[in-house]
């Protein structure tokens, strides 16, 4: 059967479109968004308002802070994004349970001996800590048993301090569901109520390695982003996925059938704003992405990053855009199409910053339609209104 891909007028943004996504949002358009990191906590606390339907694809590669000391401990994927992402998108009224919210974000103080943060520690499991004793069965006997999971196959020598709470859930669940994140993912959210899916890109114990311009390898993704570590003294040139942090041997992994799903169902496909590499980049690198990608006819849009991103360095906006294509093409360089994996870009010529300029000529050649709004709260700060931001991806959805 032959693809038909029907076009139609937008008005940007449709007060019509976003008015109706406010009301119900219970009907609201499955904006998926490949991302990671914190750069959509505030953009994705909007989006709840108006459609519990969302689909965010999160990277678990993440190598840094209490997610290393997890993935150190148990050989699993990074869970830290996630549960950060399943937090933004909480309901945050009283059917949404506060208390538990308020459990999953607790982290365990960072100055305490650890015979006292292990002693804290049972008390949750036993339901005794103030904590968790505020939250009514059977929930609070769910998060006891993974709790409870985590503390039984815990080393002895793991560092509890500044640990957060909602990831030991986490790792609790991955441990005793045959170390399978879909299951303590879909718990998680029933608990608070999550006004959207969030899932891992792959759920296997990868990291990122990268090959940067001066030839030098860089395994870890803690290592990219200037944030742990120094920044990078050479841009990147090529972006993969590796067994280890201590094995840099190129891995490859196929992405998960219910993801295929869910990219290939979506109402609007999105590469926000964020860490380029990544949480961006790193969520096209499992095979089979790109050409879910293309099954779908629905709009997608690149919503490229203000000012300067480390993991950028060197790179124009025009650089950033022909390295988004070239990822989105990897499946199958020779038949994939531009026009079935981007198809706009949304900008604020007024008050954004980017390297380079717009380089209109380019997406011109490529097929890519420019959204010229006003997003940014000022070109001094460089951030995006959320409210804004969300009512031009809404508008957008079919």
């Amino acid at each position: 059967m032959a693809k038909v891909r029907v076009t139609r007028s937008l008005s940007i943004p449709d007060p019509l479109v976003v008015s109706r996504c406010r009301k119900i949002p219970e009907l609201g358009p499955r904006v998926l968004f490949f991302s990671g990191g914190s750069a959509l906590t505030g953009l994705s606390r909007t989006l709840k308002n108006y459609t519990h339907n969302s689909i965010h694809l999160v990277t678990p590669f993440d190598s840094g802070g209490s997610s290393a000391k997890l993935r150190a401990a148990f050989a699993m994927p990074a869970i830290g994004d996630l549960r950060s992402r399943l937090m933004a998108l909480a309901d945050e009224t009283v059917l949404g349970h506060p208390e538990i919210s308020g459990l999953f974000t607790y982290r365990l103080p960072i100055d305490q001996p650890r015979d006292r943060l292990l002693d804290r520690l049972q008390q949750m499991v036993a339901g005794k800590d103030p904590l968790v004793a505020a939250i009514l069965n059977p929930m609070r006997r769910l998060i006891c048993n993974n709790l409870g999971y985590f503390l039984d196959a815990m080393p002895e020598d793991f560092d509890l301090s500044g640990a957060s709470i909602g990831n030991l859930i986490l790792a609790g669940g991955y441990i005793n569901n045959h170390r399978d994140l879909e299951p303590i993912l879909f718990l998680f959210s029933k608990l608070v109520n999550v006004q959207g899916t969030v899932r891992a890109i792959v759920d296997d114990d990868l990291h990122l390695r990268a090959v940067l311009e001066d030839d030098s390898l860089v395994v870890g993704q803690h290592r990219l982003t200037g944030k742990e570590m120094p920044r990078l003294a050479a841009p990147i040139r090529t972006l993969g996925l590796c067994n280890s942090a201590t094995d840099p041997t190129e891995a490859t992994v196929q992405v998960r059938g219910r993801n295929r799903d869910l990219i290939e169902e979506a109402d609007l496909i999105c590469y926000p704003q964020g860490s380029f590499y990544s949480s961006l980049i790193a969520n096209l690198l499992p095979d089979g992405v790109g050409r879910s990608i293309s099954r779908n006819d629905c709009p997608k849009v690149f919503i490229p990053n203000q000012g300067s991103d480390p993991e950028q360095l060197g790179m124009t906006l025009a650089d950033s855009i022909t390295t988004l294509v070239d990822y989105l093409k990897r499946d199958d360089v020779e038949n994939l199409q531009v026009s079935d994996l981007l198809n706009f870009i949304i900008v604020d010529s007024a008050s954004g910053q980017y390297p380079g300029g717009i380089p209109y000529p380019l997406l011109d050649s490529l097929g890519i339609q420019v959204i010229d709004l006003d997003l940014i709260h000022s070109s001094a700060d460089g951030y995006y209104d959320n409210e804004r931001l969300v009512a031009a991806l809404l508008s957008l959805s079919r």
